[in-house]
């Protein structure tokens, strides 16, 4: 994770603590093979979980988006969005002011990614604790916590398009 520096950027870094991201889809065979994107914080920055909320938040509208669980369609040509989602080598890197992240995509993911053309980026202000990078992740924990209307109500979304390095 990269918190990029910027005259603009006007969030304290410490706040936002550990930020993490990670990939993942729906069930294929139920129809439901939109690859998403999760950025979350585990709330363990300068100031605690309520500071790392506020940080997040601040984030997010630099990047445009709102905080009230309402999707936003970044996908047509004419969305000038500061947001990007490049694709390459098995990763998908997103790029927001303030905010650069890069995930290992699973094969899933990635075929849906291609597929559709585009990515659902979730950004939660909720902490997310549990979820430390590096260990493992149930689907039930992810579940729970992507699934908590806590977490959907309080997070940004967005459509985002897939980039990809031309060669």
């Amino acid at each position: 994770m990269t918190l990029a520096n910027s005259a603009k950027n006007t969030v304290q870094r410490g706040h936002l603590g550990t930020v993490s991201m990670l990939a993942w889809t729906g069930d294929p065979d139920a129809g439901h093979d939109m690859p998403y994107l999760l950025v979350y914080s585990l709330g363990d920055g300068d100031g605690g979980p309520e500071a790392g909320v506020t940080a997040l938040e601040g984030l997010i509208r630099q990047g445009g988006l709102a905080v009230d669980g309402t999707l936003t369609d970044a996908t047509p040509a004419s969305y000038n969005s500061p947001i990007r989602l490049l694709v390459q080598g098995g990763r998908a890197v997103l790029n927001m002011p303030g905010l650069s992240a890069q995930c290992p995509a699973p094969v899933e993911w990635l075929a849906a990614a291609e597929s559709r053309g585009h990515a659902h980026l979730l950004i939660s202000t909720r902490p997310w604790p549990e979820a430390t990078p590096g260990e493992p992740l149930t689907e039930e924990l992810l579940q729970s916590y992507v699934g908590d209307e806590d977490t959907l109500l309080s997070a940004a979304h967005a459509l985002l398009p897939v980039s990809r390095l031309r060669g």
